[in-house]
């Protein structure tokens, strides 16, 4: 599958960079390209600068707002992000279409963090836009959630991403969530943590966007997950995660390959790269409330048997029975089982009601809290009345 990517705001763009270098890796290591135009777009001039693998031309590192912000960011204020966002989005259109075979690629992805102002606020326009101009082609969202602390400290972050939740669920076809804290290192500095967690975030769609663009006959699976499975899975709330388990595939002389302990061995990888897909889910959730489902897995291929097929399916099954189970084979890597899951068309989500209703409730407070600080600055005001000013 081939996507167009855009990162908008400092923590989009950084993501976007890790597709970007993601896409690197699969030119050079597997002769395919998954992400044929990367992009980011931000109001701070700086935080572009900053970017390591995006093409560094004005096409492909976009700066949009300059006159309102003079290149500095929104400081944290979405609707400022979304008023810019409508005044440049012809200047993001006119880029990606600068992309070489545009016309190839399967889909969109736009990328933010919910949290932030650029991002947050302009990620819905953005899309919105997309969906007009290319209204054949599927937009997804990746949207990254704030940490714990920002919750705690920043009363605006709570805010921002339920107004960025509830603006880009009205318009991308899937919004793929990712909870920022689920990755925090503590004990590392923050710059590797950010650098860390945006790698772990772009992991999982390595071998789901390489597995349909694979040139090479020998590493075509028996049932090749496509972009048309892929498009026909995510729709709506979205969560995805990927699991890894070693496996050897050298054998020692005395080895008997056919033995029943080998393949109860081989077997049991793939079960516990199952359950490390599912236990580092982007977001936590029920797996029940899923709708739509999708596993892949990633092997040497004489590892990928019918009966791994089979209990990884029964297993995803018996976790979302409501779901429609799509799965392939990827019989790719060398020494590593890997497996993907998609869950998707979740129903509901604890912590998306979670920022509904605290920011339902916060807002009245901070109304109230602007009000009194009004009603102090015109007490003050009021004081100073009968004063002479030099400036009169």
């Amino acid at each position: 599958m081939k996507l167009i990517v855009i990162g908008l705001g400092q923590c989009g763009s950084r993501i976007a960079d890790e597709f970007a270098r993601m896409d690197k890796r699969a030119r050079s290591q597997r002769n395919v390209s998954i992400c044929p135009g990367v992009f980011a777009v931000n109001t701070d001039q700086a935080d572009l600068s900053g970017l390591v693998t995006i093409k560094p031309d004005h096409q492909h590192r976009i700066l949009i707002g300059g006159r309102k912000t003079g290149g500095h960011g929104v400081g944290k204020i979405n609707e400022l992000g979304a008023e810019i966002a409508r005044a440049d989005a012809d200047k993001v259109i006119d880029a990606l279409r600068t992309t070489k075979r545009f016309y190839d690629a399967d889909g969109f992805l736009v990328i933010a963090g919910a949290a932030g102002g650029t991002g947050s606020g302009s990620v819905s326009i953005i899309a919105q836009h997309i969906k007009e101009r290319y209204m054949d082609k599927p937009v997804y969202a990746l949207i990254a959630l704030p940490f714990e602390h920002e919750e705690k400290t920043e009363e605006r972050t709570v805010y921002n991403t339920a107004v960025c939740l509830k603006s880009i669920s009205s318009v991308a076809d899937a919004v793929i969530l990712v909870e920022n804290q689920r990755y925090v290192r503590k004990d590392f500095s923050l710059r590797y943590n950010l650098s860390k967690i945006n790698s772990l975030i772009v992991e999982p769609f390595w071998d789901l966007l390489c597995a349909g663009e694979e040139k090479n006959s020998k590493y075509i699976g028996a049932k090749t997950m496509d972009a048309g499975d892929i498009i026909q899975t995510i729709s709506g709330w979205t969560v995805i995660g990927h699991g890894k388990a070693r496996v050897r595939t050298l054998t020692l002389p005395f080895d008997k390959t056919d033995h029943f302990r080998m393949k109860s061995v081989s077997n049991y990888k793939g079960i516990r790269a199952m359950d490390e897909a599912v236990s580092e889910l982007s977001l936590k959730i029920d797996p029940r409330d899923a709708g739509r489902a999708l596993f892949l897995i990633s092997a040497p291929a004489k590892e990928i048997n019918m009966d791994i097929i089979k209990e990884q399916g029964d297993w995803l099954r018996e976790m979302a029975p409501n779901a429609i189970i799509r799965n392939g084979d990827y019989p790719r890597e060398k020494d590593t089982m890997t497996v993907t899951v998609i869950f998707s068309e979740l129903s509901d989500l604890e912590r998306v009601r979670y920022y509904y209703n605290r920011s339902t409730s916060m807002m009245p407070v901070i109304k109230q809290r602007q009000a009194d600080l009004a009603d102090r600055r015109r007490d003050i005001d009021e004081l100073s009345r009968d004063i002479p000013s030099l400036l009169e």
